[in-house]
């Protein structure tokens, strides 16, 4: 669990760097780092490289293949298997060879055996996996443009290098489309837009420039001591951060930290290290404790109970341990990964690379899904989404004049002019016209002091057209008319309290605004070049409404979902306005957000009521994401988390499943457990199914082993109480055991029925033991009615008759072990409400008559069995029959009691 005071301090150690720099001036910061403005040395470089290191990130490297062979091997099935082996290498092998009698390795090799192939399997597939993920992985190589000198006495150059060669004190220039290298604190500055949604989620640029804005007005002192969050270091104007990108503008810079000393550096190495454990691992553990008690309680009963009753306290041992194997499912780890690796090749087809296997069946446990906004539920793209009058009614003529002031200005376009020109290049006649009737006279760049831009145009007479466009408070004060139906009408503050409402209803819905204004300029007042003191006088023509919009499959998906039982909640570092109108349009009822600021006053006791409670959480720091999934998961929550930037990283490697996409960064992709390489969120669905397909098949496999194994062993004891001779030889229980697995490898193959699928479904601990308990002694009803039918009809009642009575219950326990694979894999009547899949049909079959053969072959001799008489099978039948009956009236009772099936 998170504390919240720990929380605080680690965002204060992550950002106090950057803000000491901020508040410097430009020479003590040239001073610190023993820089000049004509850049360093190579020399200086060499030096700075040994004392920083290379400007490298911390990263999670993937594991060499031997060490990935082994980590497959991890698992507690596993271990409790290679115990019993150690112990039945002692006793049936260690022991017998020094007395000089003989040996048995049998149970030996089928235990290695079962856990070679699995951890053998789990390596392949995750080994796969890996590979097919470093290959998404951008193959380019990044560089920065930097101000060198070879050395002291020769000349300045501008020089491309690498960013893991970037050093402190570099001066570094930036243009549109470039990489932030490292952070870095600005010397000049033209039009510079940062997009900051890698850190922020925000995917609105925001302009940096080289003076210190209001934000940070404060000492170093007043700095030190006061509250610092995420928020005021990245809205500091004057910095930088690595990982962020320019949008457009040019600026000059000096490196002020390289590496894990930047804002990036420090999140991804805070994220790095060993995985939390998911639902998957607890659920393994509990079940793995489950049968180790099982097994804790059984064992001395039966070696007891055949002590006393043979005097053969080494046979009894020895069958003893037959049974402690007997009570493990040892194809489990084995069933385990073929279900985790059929399930990640069919995810493979669905174009989703699935990391990690353990993440399969979390994704179907999976109860709440917690995503990011920006570039997941949206496509982080800017769209035009209005051009309205004044009067909130779509004017086509406002896109006109919008369209011209954006494809006649000469500076770097922002996503918002980019997004006029696109909507009007849908519009033929808008570019048409635009073209054919005005020429470019002048233009008033973009600055954020006036937050505004004009082009003056001209048509096909002397008069000239100042067409400027910016925020709205902005464009109101240097307004004094508005244009409706044709005419200027004056602006008085009616008019201009409407607009005002106008605009702030659509900022509401989480729209960013734009006005449109225009000025009449008569042929006597027309100039060759205008200034910003021109910029007055204008008339209001209408707004322009800006979209980050969602998905087209975001809608469908989150549906489905919650279809299927998995509730949604955003969880974002945008505002939550924005967030609001976005949630709206994928389906999601956004209810009353919970901001950043708040979650940090609030304990985790009270944190934990209000997650349960709230849809949107907005203006988040990584870690305030990682501590909702971490309380969440507290609260008994299987949680996956989506996200793509490395804001999202500490989430995605909290959550029980963290799911990533391929155009995210690299830490994103590092830190997730599945990536998917499309667009369409509807794989999601496609993921939760295949999971809940793969992890009842588990369960079908645990349930129907563990209670069947208990039913045998719960039968030996009863058997044993009474025969003169052992019901079974341990070799036999190691056989039937085998057999019986073996036709379980087919279960990965089997078919889920719908209503399994309707739900999240969890490890379960308690129902296991429970399904063992009433299920298991269900089959030793008819073991009993055998060892009664081979010792008064089939006369087998001495030792003399050891062979027939063995030979008797191992088919009939092999068979009804096997059969009621069909009874007990659904909750339905099988074969009539639902049938297994064609693979499992045959196997079970296949298995089933191996069973009957080995009394009858040269094998049945060697291991103490005999053919038996062919009376002996209507018998069979009629057991096996009234068998499947019994089971299905225990199943309904189960049900019926318990609620539950698996």
């Amino acid at each position: 669990m998170i504390k919240k005071t720990s929380q605080v301090k680690t965002d204060n150690t992550l950002n106090i760097k950057a803000l000491e720099e901020a508040q410097n001036s430009l020479d003590s910061i040239l001073s610190k780092f023993q820089s000049s403005l004509s850049g360093l040395t190579q020399e200086n470089v060499k030096s700075r490289l040994e004392q920083y290191g290379k400007n490298e990130v911390a990263r999670e490297k993937v594991p060499s293949a031997f060490v990935q062979l082994l980590l497959a091997f991890k698992n507690p099935f596993i271990f409790v298997l290679l115990i019993l082996a150690l112990v039945s290498f002692f006793t049936d092998y260690w022991l017998p060879l020094q007395n000089g009698e003989e040996t048995d390795l049998t149970g030996i090799i089928i235990i290695l055996t079962m856990v070679t192939l699995s951890g053998l399997l789990r390596f392949w597939q995750e080994f796969r996996s890996n590979k097919a993920a470093e290959a998404l992985k951008s193959m380019i190589r990044t560089t920065a443009t930097v101000l060198r000198r070879r050395n002291k006495n020769m000349p300045t150059e501008h020089i491309e290098v690498p960013l893991s060669d970037i050093v402190p004190g570099d001066i570094v220039f930036l243009s549109a489309g470039d990489m932030i290298p490292a952070d870095i604190r600005l010397i000049e500055s033209r039009d510079l837009f940062v997009s900051q949604a890698v850190l922020t989620g925000e995917s609105i640029p925001v302009e940096k420039y080289d003076t210190l804005g209001a934000v940070s007005q404060k000492t170093t002192e007043e700095i030190d001591s006061s509250k610092i969050d995420k928020d005021n270091v990245l809205d500091v104007n004057n910095i930088c951060f690595m990982g962020t990108n320019v949008v457009s503008g040019t600026a000059k810079a000096i490196v002020v930290a390289t590496g894990a000393d930047t804002h990036f550096g420090s999140l991804a190495k805070s994220i790095v290290g060993s995985r939390a454990e998911t639902s998957f691992d607890r659920g393994v553990n509990s079940v793995s404790w489950l049968l180790i008690r099982f097994m804790l309680v059984m064992v001395p009963i039966v070696l007891l109970i055949n002590g006393f009753t043979k005097g053969d306290w080494g046979e009894a041992t020895l069958f003893a341990l037959a049974v402690a194997v007997g009570l493990t499912p040892e194809m489990l780890p084995m069933i385990v990964s073929a279900n985790l690796a059929k399930g990640a090749v069919g995810m493979a087809k669905r174009k989703v690379v699935v990391k990690r296997l353990n993440a399969i069946q979390n994704f179907g446990a999976m109860d709440i899904l917690c995503t990011d906004k920006t570039g997941t539920l949206t496509q982080d793209k800017i769209i035009l989404e209005h051009h309205l009058d004044i009067n909130g009614q779509i004017d086509p003529s406002v896109l006109q004049l919008a369209w011209l002031n954006s494809y006649y200005q000469s500076g770097m376009k922002n996503l918002m002019d980019k997004a006029i020109i696109r909507f009007a290049e849908e519009k033929t006649s808008v570019k048409k016209v635009g073209v054919g009737l005005y020429k470019k006279i002048d233009e008033l760049p973009f600055d954020f002091v006036r937050r505004r831009l004009s082009v003056v145009v001209q048509g096909n007479d002397e008069n000239h057209l100042m067409i400027c466009k910016g925020a709205v408070e902005e464009m109101l004060s240097i307004s004094d008319f508005v244009y409706e139906n044709g005419e200027y009408l004056p602006l008085d503050e009616n008019r201009k309290q409407a607009l005002i409402e106008l605009a702030h209803n659509y900022n509401k819905d989480g729209f960013r605004v734009l006005a449109v204004g225009v000025k009449d300029i008569s042929a006597s007042q027309t100039k060759a070049q205008y200034s910003v003191q021109d910029e007055k006088s204008l008339a209001i023509s209408g707004f322009l409404t800006f979209l980050d919009p969602p998905k087209e499959s975001a809608y469908e998906a989150i549906s489905a979902l919650n279809e299927h039982g998995v509730g949604v909640k955003v969880l974002t570092g945008d505002n939550e306005i924005i967030t609001i109108k976005v949630c709206r349009e994928v389906g999601l009822e956004p209810g009353i957000p919970l901001l950043g600021n708040d979650i940090e006053k609030m304990s985790d006791a009270e944190l934990k009521e209000q997650i349960e409670q709230r849809t949107i959480f907005a203006k988040l720091t990584p870690l305030q994401k990682s501590r909702i999934i971490r309380l969440l998961q507290s609260n008994g929550h299987t949680v996956g988390f989506l996200g793509d930037g490395i804001n999202d990283a500490p989430a995605l490697r909290d959550a029980d499943v963290g799911i990533s996409v391929d155009t995210a960064t690299d830490i994103a992709k590092e830190s997730a457990d599945i990536i998917l390489l499309e667009k369409s969120l509807l794989v999601l669905e496609e993921g939760v199914i295949c999971g809940r397909e793969t992890f009842g098949n588990i369960m079908k496999y645990l349930n129907m082993t563990a209670s069947s194994n208990f039913g045998n062993i719960f039968s030996v004891l009863v058997a044993s109480a009474f025969l003169p001779f052992l019901p079974m030889l341990a070799i036999h229980l190691l056989i039937q055991n085998l057999l019986y697995d073996i036709s379980q490898l087919s279960l990965p193959w089997d078919k889920m029925d719908e209503e399994f699928l309707q739900k999240p479904r969890k490890w379960d601990a308690q129902n296991i033991g429970r399904f063992m308990i009433w299920i298991g002694p269900t089959s030793s009803i008819f073991d009993i009615t055998t060892y009664a039918l081979m010792w008064f009809v089939f006369g087998a009642n001495s030792v003399a008759a050891e062979s027939l009575f063995h030979s008797g219950w191992f088919i009939e326990g092999l068979l009804s072990q096997t059969l009621v694979v069909h009874m007990l894999r659904t909750q339905k009547i099988p074969f009539i409400q639902s049938t297994a899949a064609f693979p499992v049909i045959v196997m079970t079959m296949l298995i089933m008559a191996v069973g009957i053969y080995i009394p009858f072959s040269p094998i049945g001799s060697l291991i103490g069995l005999q053919p038996l008489p062919w009376s002996y099978f209507p018998w069979l039948v009629a057991t096996l029959l009234s068998y499947c009956v019994v089971a299905q009236i225990m199943k309904r009772i189960y049900i019926k009691r318990f609620g539950q099936w698996f």
